[in-house]
């Protein structure tokens, strides 16, 4: 898969001999093998866990990769000029069909990343070699693997989409980041390891990921296990992925966090995605209908309603909180799965995946909060949605989340919501049902939601509410054309500046959909 340019900026025969000492559970090997990977030691189950646990009760130490004076790798073009040898592959050639390619250090990734492989219940560190790489005419000097430069994270390959290819799928680099792919989509929003401040006038804090320990996988197995130690000056955890690639690649995580100090504002399971504009809200001028690499929050809560709130692009900052008990779902969805959506054909937007988190065991009390922060510019992620408990992490405990992440491109069919929302449109324009000519009205609203599911036996209704304003106009009727069912509905938004818009489609008096949930804001 190859990377755009604002892909790579929302976030890189001594290895034959170490597949076969892996193989062979000799990681300490002769001395070649021992310039590439450091001598072998115990890993038990809780090695990390013990580990973050003692670095929690120690000072911070913020850590920096230092080049040699006469190495330069700190923009852009000097960055892309290097490349991990696809020849070099870790477990290149191997049954299991996974391997591992390494990112060098330099341009915003300067934090020193160690990177372990594990097998038989030993693990080896992987030092840095810049043998391992094709340095490009950009880098004028390249560098000779003194000092230690360590890495800045890695990617995973499989056969994802070709029994005989083995595709990117996942990567890890850049603070606590990390993307995948369900087979057949290309890279689009992003996960993090854990969110603190966001949003705080005093600056969001970025954890980062200050070591893995990757397990060599069984044969056939097809699952990756991938274990992580994260850091920052307020919390560190330990981390544990058990990654299955395929239509849907799952992930399921393992966390336990360790405060440094008691932190309130913090985010469980955070997303960072992109959103432009689509048909509703053009703030830049574009020959494409939409640009956005998500264009809805979902939400299942304790109470089995599910939530659909399309995403906006503001004036200024929105941040919106859907309190719950016990969550039992929420994600940053792309529904939007024709080229005709977009008209991009080098993004390719309509391939971006979808990402649904599935809370494992009762998480309590909370918010999923929503952030959507203005932009020009589609290189910019800007919107942020995460599970915020609803007590504060206090200095000294410990706090154990588990989930389960979902990337594709549709809702598995055997578990799927109601009829999902699948289009909806507003407009200033009433057309007085044609027999007059078209009239503009700055204050009224007109919004048409289309739903997955055409006629059903029985009557439809529906509920719709505004926070300011009235609404008037309710009209529910089939859709043969794309087998939908269209509710339309009026707003008068006169007087306000802002309007919180709820929809409930019934269908005898029991819902029948998703509830739709939008904020109106005048432009």
């Amino acid at each position: 898969m190859t990377a755009s340019r604002r892909e790579f900026l929302g976030q890189a025969a001594r290895l034959a001999a170490l597949a076969t000492l892996m193989h062979s559970g000799n990681l300490a090997g002769p001395a070649a093998a021992q310039q590439l990977y450091g001598p072998a030691s115990e890993f038990r189950d809780d090695f990390v866990r013990k580990l973050a646990q003692d670095m929690a009760s120690k000072p911070y130490v913020d850590e920096k990769i230092e080049m040699p004076p006469d190495i330069d790798i700190s923009t852009y073009d000097q960055y892309r000029d290097i490349r991990f040898r696809a020849d070099r592959s870790i477990w290149k050639g191997e049954p299991h069909s996974f391997s591992l390619d390494l990112f060098h250090p330099g341009f915003i990734f300067t934090k020193p990343v160690d990177i372990y492989l594990v097998e038989d219940g030993q693990q080896a560190k992987l030092n840095y070699d810049p043998t391992l790489f094709e340095f490009g005419p950009h880098i004028t000097k390249v560098p000779q693997g003194q000092p230690d430069l360590h890495y800045a994270g890695f990617r995973v390959r499989y056969p994802i989409n070709n029994a005989d290819v083995n595709d990117e799928f996942l990567v890890f680099q850049g603070a606590s980041y990390f993307r995948a792919v369900g087979k057949g989509l290309l890279y689009g929003l992003s996960a993090r390891g854990l969110a603190i401040d966001t949003g705080e006038p005093s600056g969001e804090e970025f954890p980062f990921f200050r070591a893995f320990w990757v397990k060599k996988p069984e044969a056939a197995t097809g699952t990756l296990v991938i274990e992580a130690l994260l850091d920052s000056p307020s919390a560190t955890g330990a981390y544990r992925f058990t990654v299955k690639p395929g239509e849907d690649t799952q992930m399921d995580v393992e966390m336990t966090l360790f405060p440094r100090r008691d932190i309130a504002t913090i985010g469980i399971a955070p997303l960072t995605s992109m959103f432009l504009f689509d048909a509703l809200a053009r703030p830049v001028e574009d020959f494409r209908n939409a640009v956005h690499d998500s264009d809805g929050l979902m939400m299942l809560t304790g109470r089995r309603e599910w939530l659909w709130r399309p995403l906006a692009n503001p004036k200024t900052l929105q941040v919106s909180a859907f309190q719950d008990m016990t969550p039992q779902g929420f994600g940053l969805m792309q529904r939007k799965r024709s080229y005709q959506d977009f008209l991009d054909l080098e993004a390719r937007y309509e391939r971006r995946p979808s990402l649904w988190v599935e809370p494992i065991g009762d998480w309590g009390p909370g918010f999923v909060l929503l952030y959507e922060i203005p932009t020009f510019q589609e290189i910019n992620d800007n919107i942020v949605t995460f599970w915020r408990p609803k007590e504060p992490l206090k200095q000294g405990a410990s706090y154990n989340y588990v989930y389960r992440m979902h990337w594709f491109e549709d809702w598995p069919k055997d578990e799927a919501p109601p009829a999902r929302i699948v289009t909806f449109s507003g407009s200033g324009v009433d057309s007085n049902n044609g027999l007059v000519p078209p009239k503009y009205d700055a204050n009224l609203r007109y919004y048409v939601i289309e739903y997955s599911g055409g006629e059903a036996p029985g009557k439809f209704t529906a509920d719709i509410s505004a926070s300011a304003g009235t609404v008037s106009k309710i009209v529910i009727y089939p859709n043969p054309i794309n087998n939908t069912m269209r509710l339309s509905f009026a707003h008068d938004a006169t007087g306000v500046d802002s309007a919180e818009l709820r929809a409930v489609l019934k269908l005898n008096d029991a819902p029948a959909a998703e509830t739709w949930l939008y904020r109106w804001t005048r432009l």
